[in-house]
């Protein structure tokens, strides 16, 4: 996964907690053995070592994509260990994935839970990219609550600006307060471990996260911090899906997956 607002105040926070969903972070606790048995076998065009826990200790798995995955046999994907998929929609103010159309009704199609994640532009107002998003997601029953991907646009050809801390927070609480009202759920954060640091987003309340550690677990990457997904790998090989794809792991056990589901899904 590869305009400037002020800061939003107690009141903001306090109404994005009330939407639906009240789930900030499943765990960061160590898989079981029994987990580990029922991991999907994914490969990996760039392989890790893993010491200590690595991904095998979560039973379930998925993927997010964009349109460079080209087309999807959601099918194959799904009969091989895909339990969700988070799919690019948009970006910045005024673009919209040509792939999202496909992969969204394509899942949906095979039964695989999916959402909708949008990717932020530094050079456009939080406002306009919400309203953006909003406008090109389908509001559908059962999808998985939407994300909001916050890491730096570095390879940008139009916006390397990189703003302060605070006015990261203040920008990001305004997306996820007017997404948040209009999809009735609380949106999901995916982030890496430099933009985490950096812009010190532990500072942001209520969020559930989804963790970029393709190296070492989250909880060496992102000490003390509960998380949900963990995107453990860029270079996944899944059956059915074309080249390298993100691969991930939630949190909890299959039974808690199915809870989360229940709980979260629109």
């Amino acid at each position: 996964m590869s305009g400037l607002m002020k800061a939003v105040g107690l009141v903001a926070l306090l109404g994005l907690a009330a939407c639906g969903g009240g789930s900030v972070g499943v765990h960061k606790q160590a898989g079981s053995s029994a987990a580990l048995a029922r991991a999907p076998s994914f490969g990996d065009a760039h392989p890790v070592a893993w010491t200590g826990q690595g991904p095998g200790a979560y039973p379930v798995h998925g993927i997010d994509l964009s349109r460079w995955q080209g087309a999807v046999d959601w099918r194959t994907a799904r009969a091989n260990g895909v339990s969700f998929a988070f799919i690019k929609a948009t970006e910045g103010g005024d673009r919209v994935d040509p792939g999202f159309a496909g992969h969204w009704t394509g899942a949906a199609a095979a039964g695989v839970p999916r959402g909708a994640y949008h990717f932020y532009y530094w050079c456009s107002p939080a406002s306009t990219q919400a309203a953006w998003f909003i406008a090109n997601v389908p509001r559908e029953r059962g999808a998985l609550p939407p994300v909001l991907d916050l890491e730096w646009n570095s390879a940008s050809p139009t916006c390397r600006t990189r703003p302060a801390p605070e006015v990261v927070r203040a920008e990001v609480q305004t997306w996820l307060n007017m997404v948040g009202r209009h999809f009735d759920q609380t949106p999901i954060i995916y982030t890496t471990p430099d933009f985490w640091e950096h812009n010190e987003l532990w500072k942001l309340r209520g969020m559930e996260k989804w963790l970029r550690a393709v190296t070492r677990h989250p909880s060496e990457a992102y000490p003390g911090t509960d998380w949900s997904f963990w995107q453990y790998s860029g270079t996944g090989l899944v059956p059915g899906v074309q080249g390298p794809v993100d691969v991930n792991a939630f949190a909890g056990s299959r039974e808690a997956w199915a809870r989360w589901v229940a709980d979260r899904a629109l």
